[in-house]
């Protein structure tokens, strides 16, 4: 009996080899983990030893050895032929009289423990399972709910069968194991009440692009089946490891998902998948505390295993108390090389026919081929793409044939999701409204290259590819920063040479993220328009103060870019929308007036200090001090745009400083921007003001020359070397080092132009950011210039 049956608290992470990775792993938990306060629910293991004692005395093994013997393994033409029949012959099998006894002894003792018949989980648990490198994702099975010693022994039969799943054995076979020396173990852990309530799972890097400092967890209400098998589109929450440490507001995104379905137990065993009411689809499954408790877990569970986890996680509706149900590696980013990078990206555009969760970056054009099961695999030909609702390990197969994979439900820890990046395919998932959009034969291109939403465009666009290698990449001592907007691409772009973040624009936030002007959330009574009024309140739903809706978005779209790059200095500029632009927002033309020139007009500071947007410039502060305070991101600088005068600087100033933002105070530095002749003339004042500079080198030019950078008419004499412009610049930079103080530019010219960039260093410039597509010129430009 003792060979054939383990309590958990017995078995440490050295035991795969008796008890497989899931349980060795679940043991190694129990004993390691549990006094630091992590709770697992208890269990014991059937061990590998009762498995093949299981095939002895049935003799089975000749049955096994012969039937993958005949495997034809270039074709796999019988594989179905072969799964049935060892599965046939080992379910009609007898499970050995002291095997029986064994495992009724141990589920006893659970039930005793627990003062009641136990509900109990049946997982398969195979000797090669959980390994870096092959996550062996759903390829065995597993049985949830299930209750008496008859569906137990039933259950464990099942899963000693489905190591010979057929999916099961192509995987192997893949992988380069040995077919026959692998065996299965079996775990029987007791049931947590997650159908009352909720449960997830947690990857502890960012799992699309590998970034350590981040915890993904996602989660739905009831059973966490849903999750893996991608039937619901899970809610997102990223945690902030650092800032978790540190003991601060760790969580920097939240995200609800439709959360469509609900799986709960059957009152007649097993578990059955119920529609989530409308009302609770968009309420979040986990409270803040929650979330917090969950990332302090998977950051203990990672240190203890020295690598990336992959983990499970339920809550228990009867004591809500949450749990650790299962933990393996990442089998995805442990590999990968960092310092080689493959960008992708569109050089045409086309009409936008779906969205989704991205998986994987690239680019890739094929036709749709609609299928509704794995039965219809035949159907699909190689290099064209896959459309379904959902899929499981039976799909596995024909993943690896399909040019891309397009789910209309799931997320991003899915099955589609796992498994497209273990074998380096393209997907979407969770797209919505795919099967209304797409059908068989339908010409596209998904485009997973702008971040964490992929695209799915109508007919083949071109798009070019740029492979990277930054090992040994010289590096200029002058700091090569970004220009970045999108939140969703900062965790991408960290893993470029760079110095931190010159310029993040708040408007792209603003527009394509809030999308409410903030004084019609300010003045939400007094809007006139119905139309308006409507649309706020859909979106600001879930926020009984309209205005947290604004403080809350801006906060963790800039959370998420100051923790990507941090501890480098992320520079953030406050709102420089023009009026025309900012009446484009809901419930923005109530509060714009038309200017015949608003790049001239009401823009930049004179903003933040008149009574018509100060309210809305102190919902910009409360978002930039949550960000700096309470999560800790203290890399987190400031810049103020189209600042007139010293005096409107002093004016700005004060005011932020009654909104909790003093320079000096928690490192907070506030630079101005250098783009009116005025910030040049007066320099040695605004020096006097700020803590730096960032020369807006667009502006600049078009208001040393008359010029308006858009007209094409005048396109030739708009010319940032034009001496009058490379004066302005010189004299800046001259006063900001007299002075003491940082100073650096935002703009295009310096990778366009190696002279420009040779020209600001020789005048001694700090840093120069580019955007994203120019950053490696940039740098290649700079490196050049100083070594002459």
């Amino acid at each position: 009996m003792k060979n054939l049956i383990v309590p958990f608290n017995q078995l440490r992470i050295q035991d795969v080899g008796r008890v497989g990775g899931k349980n060795a792993s679940l043991g190694e938990m129990v004993q390691q983990l549990n006094p630091l306060g992590i709770h697992i629910p208890d269990g014991f293991a059937v061990t590998a030893d009762a498995y093949r004692l299981f095939l002895k005395e049935n003799d089975l093994e000749k049955v096994v050895s012969e039937s993958l013997e005949s495997l034809d393994c270039v074709n796999f033409s019988n594989l179905r032929e072969v799964s049935l029949k060892i599965k046939g012959e080992i379910l009609k099998a007898e499970i050995p009289e002291q095997l029986i006894s064994a495992i009724r002894s141990s589920y006893q003792g659970l039930c005793d423990k627990a003062g009641r018949e136990l509900e109990v989980a049946v997982r398969s648990s195979a000797t090669a399972e959980d390994l870096p490198g092959a996550s062996f994702a759903g390829q065995h099975d597993s049985f949830l709910n299930i209750k008496g010693e008859k569906a137990l022994l039933d259950k464990v039969r099942a899963c000693f069968a489905s190591l010979y799943n057929a999916r099961a054995i192509k995987y192997r076979h893949d992988k380069g194991f040995d077919k026959y020396v692998i065996a299965l173990s079996v775990g029987v852990q007791a049931m947590v009440r997650a159908d009352l309530a909720s449960s997830g799972v947690i990857f502890t890097i960012e799992p699309e692009t590998g970034f350590t400092n981040a915890v993904l967890i996602t989660g739905c209400w009831g059973l966490g089946e849903n999750i893996v098998q991608g039937a619901v589109i899970p809610d997102e929450y990223l945690v902030f490891k650092p800032s978790l440490e540190k003991g601060k507001k760790s969580i920097i995104s939240k995200k609800a998902g439709s959360k469509t379905k609900t799986m709960i137990y059957s009152k007649y065993g097993g578990v059955v998948n119920l529609d989530t009411e409308p009302a609770k689809q968009r309420l979040l499954v986990l409270n803040d505390q929650e979330v917090e408790t969950l990332g302090k877990w998977a950051v203990a569970i990672e240190k203890h295993y020295k690598m990336p986890m992959d983990i499970e996680w339920a809550k228990d509706g009867l004591n809500s108390e949450l749990y650790i149900v299962q933990a393996r590696p990442e089998t995805i980013h442990s590999g990968k090389d960092p310092f080689l990078l493959k960008e992708y990206a569109l050089i045409e555009t086309g009409h936008l026919l779906s969205t989704g969760y991205a998986i994987g970056s690239g680019i890739t054009t094929g036709k749709i081929k609609r299928l509704k099961s794995p039965a219809e695999s035949h159907l699909l030909e190689k290099d064209e793409i896959l459309l379904t609702e959902i899929t499981n390990p039976d799909w596995d197969p024909i993943m690896k044939k399909a040019a891309a994979i397009i789910t209309s439900k799931g997320g991003r820890t899915s099955h589609a999701a796992i498994v497209a990046r273990e074998v380096g395919a393209l997907a979407i998932v969770g797209a919505e409204n795919a099967l209304e959009t797409l059908q068989t034969g339908d010409l596209v291109t998904i485009d997973n290259a702008s971040g964490k939403i992929g695209k799915v465009y109508s007919g083949k666009l071109k798009w070019k590819e740029t492979q990277h290698n930054f090992r040994g990449m010289q590096m200029p001592k002058t700091k090569p920063m970004f220009i970045l907007a999108d939140p969703d691409k900062a965790f991408d772009l960290s893993f470029f040479p760079n110095q931190g973040v010159g310029l993040m624009r708040m408007e792209f936030v603003i527009s394509k993220s809030i999308r409410i002007h903030p004084m019609a959330l300010a003045h939400f009574d007094q809007l006139k328009n119905q139309e308006d009024k409507t649309m706020i309140e859909s979106l600001c739903q879930d926020y009984s103060d309209k205005k947290e809706y604004f403080v809350d978005k801006l906060a963790q779209s800039v959370a998420t870019i100051a923790a990507a790059f941090c501890p480098k200095d992320v520079i953030l500029r406050m709102s420089d929308f023009k009026s025309n632009e900012y009446s484009n927002l809901i419930g923005g033309k109530q509060f714009e007036e038309n200017e015949e020139n608003p790049m001239l007009g009401f823009r930049g500071a004179s903003r933040y200090y008149h009574e018509r947007y100060r309210e809305g410039f102190a919902l910009e502060c409360a978002a930039v001090k949550r960000v700096r305070e309470e999560m800790g991101l203290e890399n987190l600088k400031v810049m103020i745009p189209f600042c007139r005068t010293p005096e409107e600087g002093k004016k700005v100033l004060d005011l932020m400083e009654s909104l909790g933002l003093k320079s000096g105070e928690h490192g907070l530095e506030i630079y101005v921007m250098a783009e009116i002749p005025s910030n040049v003339i007066q320099a040695e004042q605004f020096a006097d003001l700020f803590d730096g500079f960032s020369i807006g080198s667009n502006d600049l030019t078009q208001l040393t020359l008359g010029v308006d950078r858009d007209s094409e008419v005048l396109g030739e004499l708009f010319d940032e070397t034009n001496p009058s412009v490379k004066w302005m610049i010189s004299e800046v930079i001259r006063v900001a080092k007299a002075k003491g103080k940082k100073i650096g530019l935002c703009g295009q010219a310096p990778s366009d132009r190696p002279e420009f960039a040779k020209f600001l260093i020789e005048q001694g410039i700090d840093s120069i950011s580019f955007n994203a597509d120019a950053l490696l010129k940039g740098i290649e430009n700079m490196v050049e210039a100083e070594r002459k």
